[in-house]
């Protein structure tokens, strides 16, 4: 994603008061791709941690981590926070959550992984005191391995190891990997199953719905086959009882 600088605009004439803009006036990601990736993420997080009060999952919002001074302002391209609200937030004001990120992931770009590894990861470690960072270039061009992770150890960034080709994330308590289909992905080492995307999981709601029709159907039938059997065994008794009667009448 694009870099964040600070906004020329630093305080409201009418009272003095710093104003903290919501937006820098950038494009919110580099490509449609970046963009696609960085919304599955945040919407994969925020589902995962739905049933949890007290999870914060953004992107792409403008977080000020020094008061007074709008230029001290980074916009990760997603984040995790824990022990904070779930609410909506216009921009978020480190000195006013109390903490910063416990995780990031930033889409890095011919323009920005630069900052990427230099100035953002120092950001991360030594300002923001972000637990867990991870990068990831979906073009496989800019960085080499394209996928890193890295853990705050001592107030410094440490790599973290691999598991079984995914690096796992003790903040998540997931693993960020290559799926079959090559598409970075989250996946739950508990249940040994990836995270749907909101596309994946449409089409796992379509398949269902399917699913379900196709055994109505199946059951209709089944009902209207019984329904079939049952009064042909009907005409068959009435047939065999008429039968019978004759029989004792003609003897």
């Amino acid at each position: 994603m694009a870099e964040t600088k600070a906004p020329k605009i630093h305080s409201l004439p009418a009272d003095g008061e710093v104003f903290y803009p919501e937006s820098d006036g950038k494009p919110m990601a580099e490509t449609d791709m970046h963009r696609d990736l960085m919304i599955d993420f945040i919407k994969m997080l925020e589902d995962y941690f739905r049933a949890r009060p007290d999870v914060y999952v953004s992107g792409n919002l403008l977080l000020y981590y020094e008061e007074e001074n709008p230029k001290r302002s980074v916009a990760p391209d997603v984040f995790v926070v824990l022990g904070t609200e779930k609410k909506l937030r216009r921009t978020y004001l480190l000195w006013e959550e109390g903490k910063g990120p416990d995780l990031v992931l930033e889409l890095s770009s011919k323009n920005t992984y630069r900052a990427d590894l230099n100035r953002k990861k120092g950001l991360y470690a030594q300002v923001l005191g972000v637990s867990e960072y991870f990068l990831y270039d979906p073009d496989h061009q800019y960085l080499q391995p394209p996928l890193q992770g890295y853990r705050l150890v001592a107030g410094a960034y440490v790599e973290i190891p691999s598991v079984e080709n995914r690096l796992p994330s003790t903040v998540l308590g997931l693993e960020l990997g290559f799926k079959r289909s090559g598409e970075l992905g989250l996946y739950e080492p508990r249940a040994k199953s990836w995270l749907l995307t909101p596309d994946e999981q449409a089409e796992s709601r379509r398949q269902a719905e399917a699913r379900a029709e196709d055994a109505e159907a199946r059951a209709q039938q089944e009902a209207r086959a019984r329904e079939q059997a049952e009064a042909e065994l009907a005409r068959l008794r009435a047939e065999l009882e008429q039968l019978r009667r004759q029989q004792i009448n003609e003897s």
